[in-house]
This record gives C-alpha cells, sequence and structure tokens, in this order.
C-alpha cells in the first residue's frame, strides 16, 4: 500500500509504519542491510517508523504481544489502522493481523498495566499482502496513479530481497508483480494504478464527491 501511503502523506496525514519485526532472517539480508532499506523506504515516503520487537518467523499471537502493539496505539493515537488482509500462507502475518485487531480493543482498556492513556481506534482497513494467490475480494480501490513513481521507489530501496538476492530472472519478480496487480486494480476504477483494500465493518461516506468514474 505505499501508493496510498504517499497519497496519505500528501494530504497532510501523519502517517507511521509499525515494524513488527526486523524482517531478519532471510536467504539474503541481514539485521544492518534490512534497517538501512527500511530507513531509505521510509525517508521516500515521508513517514515514521517505530518497531514492536517481536522475532521474525515465530511471531505469535499472545497477550503480552497485544498489550506491547496496545502501547503503541496509545502512544500514535491513530484514526486508521491497516493491517494485512486475514487470509494467508504466512503464519507472521495471520499472528500480526490477530495482534492488531485485539491490540485495538486492548488500548482501550482501563485499569490494565499497558502504557499510556487509553484509545480506540475509529476503523481498521485491511491491506492485501498476501503468498496466496486467489482474486483480492476488495472492498475499495485508491487511486494512487500520480503516487505510482513514488511507489516504486519506495520498494526498490529493499535491493536485498528484491534484485541483488534474486538469481537471473527472478530479480525484480516481485516488482513486477505488484505492478501488474496495480495495474488490474486501477483498471477497475479506470485509473492506470489502484490499490485494493477491504473492510469488515460499513463504511460511511460523507459525499460522493471523492469516488472515481
Amino acid at each position: 500500500m505505499g501508493g496510498t501511503i504517499a497519497a496519505l502523506v500528501a494530504g497532510g496525514h501523519a502517517v507511521t509504519l509499525v515494524d513488527m519485526t526486523t524482517g531478519e532472517p532471510t536467504p539474503f539480508g541481514s539485521e544492518e542491510t534490512r534497517a538501512k532499506e527500511a530507513a531509505a523506504a521510509a525517508k521516500v515516503l515521508g513517514v515514521e517508523r517505530v518497531a514492536v520487537g517481536l522475532k521474525n518467523r515465530e511471531v505469535v499471537h499472545t497477550v503480552e504481544a497485544r498489550h506491547r502493539v496496545a502501547a503503541v496505539y496509545r502512544r500514535l493515537r491513530p484514526e486508521l489502522i491497516f493491517l494485512p488482509y486475514p487470509e494467508d500462507a504466512h503464519p507472521d502475518h495471520l499472528a500480526v493481523t490477530r495482534i492488531g485487531e485485539d491490540a485495538r480493543f486492548d488500548g482501550k482498556l482501563t485499569k490494565s498495566s499497558i502504557p499510556g492513556e487509553p484509545w480506540y481506534c475509529k476503523r481498521i482497513v485491511y491491506y492485501f499482502c498476501t503468498h496466496l494467490r486467489f482474486n483480492f475480494p476488495a472492498s475499495f480501490c485508491m487511486d494512487i496513479t500520480p503516487f505510482w513513481q513514488k511507489k516504486l521507489a519506495a520498494i526498490e530501496c529493499y535491493q536485498s530481497q528484491f534484485y541483488t538476492g534474486k538469481p537471473g530472472a527472478e530479480a525484480g519478480a516481485v516488482v513486477r508483480y505488484v505492478s501488474t496487480i496495480s495495474s488490474y486494480f486501477g483498471g477497475t476504477i479506470n485509473r492506470t494504478y489502484a490499490e485494493p483494500f477491504f473492510t469488515k465493518e460499513m463504511l460511511g461516506l460523507a459525499s460522493l464527491e471523492g469516488l472515481t468514474v
């Protein structure tokens, strides 16, 4: 959802990326390399990053993890939380979504040991970052055409994951896949590029002025 992040920042919204893990270990990276790449991508998008400190490949939906994230919500006090779509082959993604959902509830609790003042986020929106190849059941799409190049620039900060670590034709394959998906969903709303999102709760519109034709 890098294009949507860029659009939100351009619209004057404060956006913070919450890193649940460092992303390591991976076959091609290192802690130092991944930290540099993450910082570079954040700079491109104009956002801040905070770390929760969970262990990559071993993220578990626990009360402790929920309370760590709830403390982040209390500090940042977001109006919107974006989480991975809750159907995936990656166990970490599934656990992160459950943690993020339950932390929203935990964040409003009084008489708890969670640091900070109680806070309840208004809405959760799910983005599609999945290891499954299926048709995304999107509730709506964001036109990211004006921010396409910025999205690509942010993705390309992760050279170790998408380029230098990949052999031959595999180099850049993820970027090509993202381009295909963004083009497809752009076509569904008569735009060049778009990002799909899903919501469980009903969306309420104050007007129809923002709808694409």
